[in-house]
């Protein structure tokens, strides 16, 4: 049975005079406040008072203050596109509390912009969190400078067995942070007994958008670079930190050492009266009582004003983002010196793609849609919003889109090297790709899919991986592009059903075609094609032999059950590449085809695989076979507008 109402009531109020009286007797301050330790802005680039740039980095400092009220712990925002485009995040240390991170970047949004008013580079260090923004894009690359190095000015005794303890402990703090996949939380703490009485407490975070490898050759350089010899010390890179004390500065949990032996009261001197604990209460208790139903209505109604004010600003926030991508058609049209056919990089079935050059010179992709596309405004401008939010090296960025009368444009960065099937399919330009950019392509896009599967505040099904939607930077780096049939899922979804089943023939996994199914292992599937023909050189349609196998899994499949793996290679490759890199290549993109769904190893563990040889594969079962007729046509795109570049 439950207590009666005025129980509960009487229970309640007996519980919050409890929570006063022990507040007003420890003098607890309540509110946690941003720790200053130290900033860098290079005052190399600055910005004037007033100006666009200005504007758009306080739009982002407000989106990631009031993104810190939702229980993230890590978060990264653009505000603004060409050249005042401000990309900023900020992370708080892995073992505090919401509130307590919520304050920290409350605090520390204000703070940055008085220690570097006009500077459009600046990273603020603080005991509790780190806030860093750029006018440079930096999201999932380890960044290293500026930095800071603070010690401890006290030595240590017997220096080299605690220097070595220490690079130990944090050696040991790197090796369970770099099995984390991207998007995860690269947090760490250990303590071990330097002598009977003295222990020493240590500390390591990257932020999550690193890979695990990128994390690991951060917090070496910070290791590195520790003071030798002192009693404290920490290195503070934008993209990580590592501490050491010898005494706790985390929540150590059972591991804080034990409160002092209270002191025993005095005893009361003798022959002195004393009031007694009935009169203190009768005096005591209606100042208490009046004072926790004042707080309760207060409390009540600042409740309901904060909800309004955060609903208030979330909508703000929303429209600020797209007011910050929007593009007037004129500066499109003039860009694209008016959609000139000279300026064409390809179409399809969504539309065409120009190159284009902004009045500061920024180069630009134009994607223009066909006025067919069944897309309102509206949800025209939700889509973008969401893909805006999408930041990762390995994903082509959205830098903003014009909507007028008919006309739906998507703008993006221009990517100097087009796509991966014009240098693997094209003979003059096919021994650009050597083994290690084919092996840092595999990788970078796993991390861009990784990204939309996990690590993304969306989860995305990307539906059209193929190489003509894999683009190159100027150093080969790898961007996933078209998410003009991605679908997003709830986070804990895991299939869905289409009634139109849409992408390209070769690439597409059998329970898509054959059953309209799909979710994250549709994906790892035309993964797994991506890496056979990246091994390989060839279309996954340029197979049919008279004498032999007709398609190229057959073909990969013959050489795996042969042993006969590096004849399925490349020819083009010669000898510049590692053995057992290639067969385990090899390896993987048979696990990613097998035809059972359940057999397919997800993104994350695929990532790992590709980053960590302890880790032994199983062998790959029976791939799909697709039979695909020579010469068919590739694609089938019907598309809704998630796109991240155009090709």
């Amino acid at each position: 049975m439950g207590l009666p109402q005025p129980c509960r009531f009487n229970l309640c109020m007996t519980l919050l005079v409890l929570y006063f009286l022990i507040s007003f007797l420890s003098h607890t301050r309540t509110e946690a406040v941003a720790t200053y330790v130290h900033h860098k802005c290079p005052n190399t680039t600055t910005f004037a008072t007033n100006s666009t740039y200005q504007s758009n980095l306080n739009n982002l400092l407000t989106y990631l203050s009031s993104n810190a009220t939702r229980n993230i712990e890590f978060y990264n925002a653009t505000a603004g596109n060409s050249v005042d485009t401000v990309y900023g995040l900020f992370l708080c240390r892995g073992d505090l509390p919401v509130d307590t991170c919520q304050s920290c970047i409350a605090d520390a949004t204000k703070d940055i912009v008085q220690r570097c008013p006009t500077e459009r580079v600046a990273v603020g260090w603080y005991d509790e969190c780190m806030l860093h923004y750029s006018d440079q894009y930096f999201f999932g690359s380890m960044v290293t400078d500026p930095y800071r190095i603070l010690c401890n000015p006290q030595n240590i005794s017997d220096q080299t067995r605690f220097d070595q303890l220490v690079r130990a402990k944090l050696s040991g703090l790197a090796s369970g942070i770099i099995n984390l996949s991207t998007g995860a939380k690269k947090f760490g703490t250990k303590q071990a007994n330097f002598t009977a009485l003295r222990i020493v407490y240590t500390l390591a975070q990257c932020t999550p958008d690193l890979s695990g490898y990128d994390c690991t050759s951060c917090l070496r350089l910070a290791k590195q670079k520790l003071p030798s010899g002192k009693r404290g010390g920490r290195v503070l890179f934008p993209s990580c930190i590592v501490r050491f004390e010898i005494y706790p500065f985390y929540l150590t949990g059972n591991t804080s050492a034990p409160p002092p032996t209270p002191v025993p009261p005095p005893p009361t001197p003798k022959g002195k009266s004393h009031i007694s604990s009935l009169t203190i209460v009768a005096i005591v208790a209606p100042i208490i009582v009046s004072a926790v139903l004042f707080f309760m209505g207060y409390c009540f109604l600042i409740r309901r004003k904060a909800s309004k004010t955060i609903q208030e600003e979330n909508a703000a926030n929303e429209i600020s983002i797209v007011e910050s991508l929007q593009f007037d058609f004129a500066t499109i049209e003039a860009a694209t010196n008016k959609f000139s056919d000279a300026n064409k990089l390809g179409e399809g079935g969504f539309g065409q793609v120009y190159k284009g050059i902004l009045l500061n010179g920024q180069e630009i992709a134009v994607k223009r849609l066909s006025r067919w596309s069944r897309q309102g405004a509206g949800e025209f401008k939700n889509e973008v919003v969401l893909v805006a939010k999408l930041q990762h090296r390995n994903l082509v960025r959205l830098l903003g889109f014009c909507l007028e009368g008919e006309e739906k444009i998507l703008v993006y960065e221009f990517v100097p090297n087009k796509s991966l099937d014009y240098f693997l399919y094209e003979p003059e330009r096919h021994g650009k790709l050597d083994w290690s950019k084919r092996y840092k392509i595999i990788g970078g896009i796993a991390r861009g899919i990784l990204y939309l599967h996990e690590d993304s505040r969306l989860k995305i099904i990307h539906r059209d991986l193929k190489a003509s939607n894999v683009l190159l930077d100027e150093n080969m780096n790898p961007k996933i592009s078209d998410f003009g049939m991605a679908k997003i899922f709830a986070i804990d979804q895991t299939q869905a059903n289409t009634s139109r089943v849409v992408g390209t023939f070769g690439y597409m996994s059998p329970e898509y075609v054959m059953h309209a199914q799909f979710s994250t292992k549709s994906d790892v599937y035309s993964f797994g094609i991506l890496i056979l023909v990246i091994l390989c050189g060839k279309k996954n349609t340029s197979f049919y032999q008279s004498d032999g196998p007709a398609d190229l899994l057959s073909f990969a499949w013959k050489h795996w059950e042969d042993g006969t793996l590096l004849e399925f290679l490349d020819p083009t490759l010669g000898d510049s590449y590692l053995r057992n890199e290639v067969i385990r290549c090899l390896q993987i993109g048979l696990l990613c085809v097998q035809e059972n769904p359940v057999d397919r190893p997800t993104m994350a563990s695929i990532v790992l695989m590709l980053n960590s040889y302890s880790i032994t594969l199983p062998s790959p079962q029976n791939p799909a076979y697709l039979q695909t007729e020579q010469n068919m046509p590739l694609s089938i795109n019907e598309a809704s507008i998630t796109e991240v570049y155009p090709r």
